[in-house]
């Protein structure tokens, strides 16, 4: 179950990366509902995803706690 909402988040995230802000958001959510070394792949994917969009940078400082 747990793996199913990792999936679903990087599919939430992906749809909103048009948007920095709101990309940001869904990242704090899912901080919150995620299992600690989900937590690190997503920040890994984050980061991937970032060399296409760089204004999404700024949404990282929420996983670098």
């Amino acid at each position: 179950m747990a793996r199913a909402m990792f999936e679903y988040t990087k599919t939430i995230l992906d749809k909103v990366s048009f948007d920095a802000n709101l990309f940001c958001k869904e990242v704090k959510k899912a901080i919150q509902r995620l299992l600690p070394h989900e937590i690190e792949e997503l920040r890994l994917w984050i980061i991937a995803l970032t060399r296409q969009n760089p204004e999404l940078n700024q949404c990282l400082m929420y996983l670098n706690t």
